[in-house]
């Protein structure tokens, strides 16, 4: 089958930067708030770059996305070669260090491109199934929310038995708290959460700075 380039939404940081990240939408597709975060990211002093993984179905287009079920048509081998060309495009722009994070399915994306080896470090915001991905060996920080229906206790269990201090459960927080402007959105949560994405990456992609 004919390989098709990964469209990507590409934001660069104003002064030169060896870091970057990837960033992974949630199963609507792209969106103005993940614009938005990778606007902050860019901010922060990152190279970042968000692949469209709904490409394979058209593109993204949320009502359609969750209408036909876009998520679960996704293999993880898929996604891997789409991490992959984006690392090289990120490698391209002169990046030596890379760390993801992603929202929902965004979050198990991130964690899956950790436990390939593909970044030094991630930041999975409410992924689900993320314990049945083998586990990372680079440095993370996991933000749960302890209302989320969307994870399973077993699964959360897991995961914390797993990872200890690295992951966070934010009392409060629904599935989504990071998600400005929507019902979910719980600002303290959300600011929390952030602080410990920017210390990780600061840390791990950015030492000395």
């Amino acid at each position: 089958m004919t390989q098709i380039a990964v469209p990507y939404f590409c934001a660069r940081p104003r002064a030169a930067s060896s870091a970057g990240v990837l960033l992974f939408m949630e199963g609507n597709g792209m969106s103005p708030q993940l614009l938005r975060v990778a606007q902050r990211l860019a901010g922060e002093g990152y190279h970042v770059v968000a692949p469209d993984v709904f490409h394979r179905f058209g593109g993204s287009d949320p009502e359609r996305s969750m209408a036909e079920g876009h998520i679960w048509k996704l293999t993880d081998d898929e996604v891997v070669d789409d991490v992959r060309e984006c690392v090289e495009t990120l490698r391209d722009f002169g990046c030596t260090k890379l760390g993801a994070t992603g929202f929902c399915m965004g979050g198990r994306l991130s964690y899956l491109a950790a436990s390939r080896g593909l970044v030094d470090a991630a930041a999975p915001f409410y992924g689900v199934n993320m314990s049945e991905l083998p586990a990372p060996t680079c440095p993370l920080a996991i933000s749960m929310g302890s209302l989320d229906a969307y994870v399973p206790a077993a699964d959360l269990a897991a995961l914390q038995a797993r990872h200890g201090d690295d992951l966070v459960v934010y009392e409060g927080a629904d599935h989504g708290f990071f998600r400005d402007g929507s019902p979910a959105y719980h600002p303290d949560s959300a600011s929390r959460a952030w602080a410990r994405v920017t210390h990780l990456f600061a840390t791990q992609l950015q030492p000395g700075i």
